[in-house]
């Protein structure tokens, strides 16, 4: 049963071997210009950094225990699914010519992998993926935060845990609560790597959410799931290769593993600031933050340890307020509040704090600081930003003007290598003015192949338009070459010589690019413009994520696959009646899928009668009606040839589209 489950193509992906800079036939990177290498070597500088400054090297390494023999991490089929050692080329070397330095340093900082000790009864598995995964001591068992991506890396995380501390006469500890901080994905779908369904239900473990978790979890990336995943490829730069010409990592972490994902409801839902829970001797306090990084958030202090968990809400980045990938734009406002609250409650009782990417700090001076700092740059962001919307400028405008305090642009842990300053502004305009700048003439502008093919005329033709875009490449202005040679290869894909200028201007963009993201988006892009779609051809399953779809996410997602053209002039009418007896009615008309729960239609084509997981697969056509029939998952009273036809309805999108072309 293969299903693409279009919310994990987001993220998933990072390990994957096949394709990319490294494959046969495929056009080579070249290497940095000279105009690149001068950017490069005078950045540091340039931001006030100070490259001498090796604290974050210290508080990396300290506690530093063991890691893995074998650096592959393996699943059943003994296919590796995070590689621990596959950013060893950043270790102990100077910055290359091709990587801004200040990437190049976070990247060797988050290549550092293994256990770590904390403090004691505080451990931490750092390089397993792009998460952390915390392990805390009770009396007699583990409390485990943020599970990683996948099941195997978190196993192998929590099986070094019991390696390198258990003590062979106790034997091993057992794992009496899971912790989810937030509804992304790396912070839960390697579950029932630390645990199992069982234990759950017999009580074993508690699984502790914050309000809205579940829903979040697996909503956020169903409706626009497909382009979100598509976008991806861009943003995490999966297939490539590993190197100096190729991804250093995403900036918040090393890469994703692309193991199982699985999910287990919360058992215990987190609803408002203050609530305290004891496990096993230890008192958890918990602090909502709800609409800054996730939808659905929290922060903890533990008071035993006087230690904060921030969650997602402060690491050593300035963090996304817009994903590149696509999402809900995050608000910043929110952000910064969260940030003074923690600092209010917990800042003067706070030793050490820990974050579930990046590594700890310790010290009630430095904490509070940093905290600050990171409070700080959230709030400039969001009221310069809102500043000179009121002074009447525009997105693009504002993303250019906008420039941090210094006594904030030179701290290491706010520098862009997640989010950026330019693109977050662009996200706090979006949040607050949507997407129009206001200029009638960008109301009801050409589409990009139209526009591309009247630019290119009104300049006198490609070729004209290709010289002009040399000049610029020649003098190191690639972001005009870019500009410029975007309307070639809109207007004409098949100018190999536009699109190979311009695939060298995007990757000096991407060489420059402080931001791992952006590096990612530009060398992909580069790389797609050279030799054509990178295929990505994981067929991601997810049983957990299917069964835990509500049905009405499943209702809305049938309604966004409807084609309308295909469905036009249709009328058709069903009940679906659940596991547990529940009807839901739904019907199509005027090209629209309409659904109710707990009504049923009067007169149905067909009922359905089957579980939500079968009839999920069948609806999201992962599973062919005729078998699901034969096998008995499913039952149809009436014209079964009718639910056929609404199934034919449907699109099946495609995954791979493009993007750097029409």
């Amino acid at each position: 049963m293969k299903i693409k489950i279009n919310y994990f193509a987001a993220m998933l992906l990072a390990m994957f071997a096949g394709g990319g800079i490294g494959a046969q036939g495929a056009e080579q990177p070249k290497k940095a210009t000279s105009h690149t290498i001068e950017y490069n070597q005078k950045f540091l500088g340039a931001h006030g950094l100070d490259e001498n400054d090796k604290q974050d090297f210290q508080d990396a390494e300290k506690g530093f225990m063991a890691t893995l023999k074998d650096p592959n991490i393996k699943n059943k089929e003994g296919r590796t699914v995070f590689d621990i050692s596959a950013f060893d080329f950043t270790k102990d070397k100077p910055a290359p010519d091709t990587v801004n330095p200040s990437l190049w340093r976070v990247s060797q900082l988050n290549a550092k992998s293994g256990l770590f000790k904390v403090m004691d009864g505080i451990y931490q598995i750092r390089g397993f993926d792009l998460s952390n995964m915390t392990i805390i001591e009770g009396k007699e068992g583990l409390i485990i935060i943020d599970p990683l991506i996948s099941e195997e890396t978190a196993k192998a995380g929590l099986d070094l845990y019991y390696r390198e501390v258990e003590q062979p006469e106790t034997g091993k500890r057992p794992v009496k609560a899971v912790v989810y901080t937030h509804s992304h994905v790396d912070h839960f779908g390697g579950v029932k790597g630390v645990t199992s369904e069982q234990d759950v239900k017999s009580g074993k473990t508690q699984i502790l959410a914050p309000e809205g978790f579940l829903k979040e979890a697996v909503s956020e990336n169903v409706y626009a799931g497909n382009a979100m995943g598509r976008r991806s490829t861009y943003m995490y730069a999966a297939p490539f290769n590993k190197g100096p010409e190729g991804t250093v990592g995403s900036g918040l972490g090393t890469a994703s593993s692309s193991g199982t994902i699985t999910v287990i409801p919360p058992t215990d839902t987190i609803t408002k600031t203050g609530e305290t829970r004891t496990i096993d001797g230890v008192e958890m306090e918990f602090m909502m933050a709800p609409g800054t990084e996730a939808p659905s958030e929290m922060l903890m202090y533990l008071p035993q340890f006087k230690a904060l968990c921030s969650a997602e809400d402060a690491t050593h980045t300035m963090h996304n307020l817009y994903t590149l990938r696509g999402a809900k734009v995050r608000d910043a406002s929110n952000w910064w509040k969260a940030l003074d609250e923690a600092i209010q409650r917990y800042g003067d009782k706070t030793e050490v704090l820990f974050a579930q990417h990046h590594w700890p700090r310790w010290g009630k001076e430095r904490i509070s600081q940093f905290l600050a700092k990171e409070r700080n740059g959230y709030k400039y962001m969001h009221d310069r930003t809102l500043n000179l919307i009121n002074k009447g400028y525009t997105p693009v405008e504002i993303a250019e003007m906008i420039k941090l305090p210094p006594e904030i642009d030179k701290e290491w842990y706010f520098r862009g290598y997640y989010g950026t300053l330019n693109h977050n502004a662009k996200a706090i305009y979006q949040r607050y003015m949507g997407w129009y700048d206001g200029n009638p003439a960008n109301l009801y502008a050409l589409p990009p192949v139209e526009a591309a093919k009247r630019y290119v005329e009104l300049a006198g033709g490609a070729d004209k338009m290709i010289d002009n875009a040399q000049k610029a490449f020649d003098k190191g202005d690639y972001r005009w070459t870019a500009e410029v040679l975007k309307h070639v290869v809109f207007a004409d894909p098949q100018n190999s010589k536009a699109r190979n200028l311009a695939a060298d201007a995007l990757e000096q963009l991407g060489y420059q690019a402080e931001s791992g993201p952006w590096r990612n988006e530009f060398l992909v892009g580069a790389y797609e413009l050279r030799n054509g779609l990178l295929q990505n051809p994981l067929d991601l399953v997810s049983k957990d994520i299917l069964s835990n779809l509500t049905p009405e996410m499943l209702f809305d997602y049938m309604g966004i696959s409807l084609n309308a053209e295909k469905s036009k002039g249709k009328k058709l009418a069903f009940n679906w009646i659940d596991q547990n007896g529940k009807p839901y009615g739904f019907w199509v008309e005027d090209e629209v899928l309409m659904y109710r729960e707990g009504k049923p239609v009067d007169h149905p084509d067909a009922v359905i009668t089957g579980d939500k997981l079968n009839f999920t697969l069948i609806a999201m056509q992962a599973m062919p009606l005729k078998e699901a029939l034969d096998k008995g998952m499913i039952k149809i009273e009436g014209n079964a040839d009718k639910f056929q036809e609404l199934i034919g309805c449907m699109d099946k999108f495609n995954g791979n589209f493009n993007i750097i072309e029409p």
